[in-house]
């Protein structure tokens, strides 16, 4: 059956691709290229779906979607916008929108959100409730359609309260996912408490989410309040879950199920008011496999679960995160903000990355400090580092790689060594034998399996 599309767009070559895409696929459309014609037509029908633009000429998109939304509940509403960062999103999705769809954008996917919201029409329930405040967190910066994804997810939980699992290598900024999670839902006004599981010895890490009570073990002198305590109507980021050991595991399974839990020591319940966002660079399904990790906590965890790409693999995110990353490092060293030329971002591209966007937050810092001038270019950049040296003693190269990365302060040292050492092994392999992964894995001493899922993860 036909159904009514309503456009509202201001660039006359973009809406006319639409309005042509969507005839083809049988709708009836009707064009706009502002908001007072579209106003006025909703006060005599209304469409089967509507479709804005965010900037147009007489105002907002996102003010009539507010509209829309208390005078249409049911009318689902897909926004376009040349904005593509988490702000709009997250707007976006609180104001009631069905979806978000940042330009440019493949034809072929608008027209497939346009049957979804057909199939599949907003109810009132939908909108109601207060939209989160919004915070302002930490920045997310990216443009990549995987870093979209990222965005459309959180800003699709910005009224949810529900457990997160956010995966991705060190360095990728899960925890910048999980305060922008925070900033942007029910819980802003709340605390928001980080601990990572694999910083804190094991036999201390029970008293530090739980806290203990006076003479619950030598030395503990007076009653102190666990990670969960101090989270109470918040947030608690629970960084680096795979490495909790697993009877802890089983703690925080009960406090999820019961919502209360004993400080260490204790005999009176004490409730947990908190959400859990969770965060690991581990297979947390393979450590499940491997006995290493509850799975029933594991199911409880992984609710939602956004992976965040590595940096390597959206290198179109490299020149605004670069910008934004040297503004940061002026602000902290308080020198002047520098810029990268041309030539020094397509060199930026082309870096393996293996530190992520923690690795070029340690460059922009460098180069703020180390440059004489305002423009950094491509000579000016600190060579790539790199876990070992091919030539001469690579085990001696290696140790110093490990030493400087531990004086910078990062962490994971053996995960990134390894990975760029299978990287590299895996390469060396492929040309020796000439891409021929049979022959390649007999090198390596890998089964042929092994060197597929290796190239595929990697």
């Amino acid at each position: 059956m036909t159904q009514a599309i309503w456009l509202i767009e201001d660039d006359r070559s973009l809406r006319w691709v639409m309005e042509q895409a969507l005839a083809e696929a049988g709708h009836e459309v009707r064009a706009f290229a502002d908001l007072a014609g579209v106003r006025q037509a909703l006060h005599e029908e209304q469409p089967a779906m509507l479709v804005s633009d965010v900037r147009l000429p007489d105002g907002d998109g996102l003010t009539l979607l507010e509209e829309v939304a208390g005078s249409h509940p049911r009318l689902p509403v897909l926004i376009i916008t040349a904005q593509t960062d988490l702000d709009m999103a997250v707007r976006a999705y609180e104001r009631g929108a069905f979806e978000y769809l940042p330009k440019p954008f493949d034809i072929d996917e608008f027209i497939a959100l346009i049957q979804r919201g057909l199939s599949a029409p907003q109810t009132v329930s939908d909108r109601d409730g207060d939209a989160s405040s919004g915070a302002a967190g930490p920045r997310l910066v990216g443009e990549s359609p995987a870093m979209q994804a990222v965005f459309r997810t959180i800003g699709r939980l910005s009224r949810s309260e529900m457990s997160v699992l956010i995966t991705g290598e060190s360095g990728t900024g899960k925890e910048l996912v999980a305060r922008a999670l925070h900033d942007n839902s029910p819980r802003a006004g709340g605390p928001f408490v980080a601990v990572n599981s694999a910083a804190i010895p094991p036999e201390l890490l029970e008293s530090e989410l739980f806290g203990h009570e006076r003479g619950a073990f030598t030395g503990a002198v007076a009653r102190r309040s666990g990670r969960f305590e101090q989270a109470h109507g918040g947030t608690l980021f629970l960084d680096e879950i795979g490495d909790m050991p697993v009877a802890l595991q089983t703690r925080l399974l009960r406090v999820l199920s019961e919502r209360e839990y004993y400080r260490v020591g204790g005999h009176e319940p004490v409730q947990a008011d908190v959400r859990i966002l969770a965060a690991t660079h581990q297979d947390l399904a393979r450590q499940v496999s491997e006995g290493h990790f509850r799975e029933d906590l594991y199911h409880r965890l992984n609710v939602i679960r956004i992976q965040i790409p590595p940096l390597r693999e959206r290198t179109e995110d490299i020149p605004r995160l670069a910008e934004h990353l040297l503004a940061r490092a002026a602000e902290e060293t308080g020198l002047a903000p520098r810029r990268f030329t041309a030539g020094a971002l397509k060199a930026l591209r082309q870096r393996r990355w293996s530190g992520n966007v923690r690795e070029l937050m340690n460059l922009c810092r460098r180069v703020t400090v180390m440059s004489s001038g305002s423009r950094v270019d491509a000579r000016a950049l600190p060579e790539e580092e790199a876990p070992f040296s091919q030539d001469g003693d690579w085990l001696a190269r290696l140790r110093e790689w490990a030493d400087a990365a531990a004086g910078r302060g990062e962490g994971d040292i053996a995960v990134h060594a390894v990975a760029a050492l299978e990287r590299t092994l895996m390469d060396w392999a492929l040309d020796q034998s000439q891409g021929h992964r049979q022959d390649a894995a007999r090198l390596l001493g890998w089964g042929r399996n092994t060197l597929t899922r290796k190239l595929r993860d990697r």
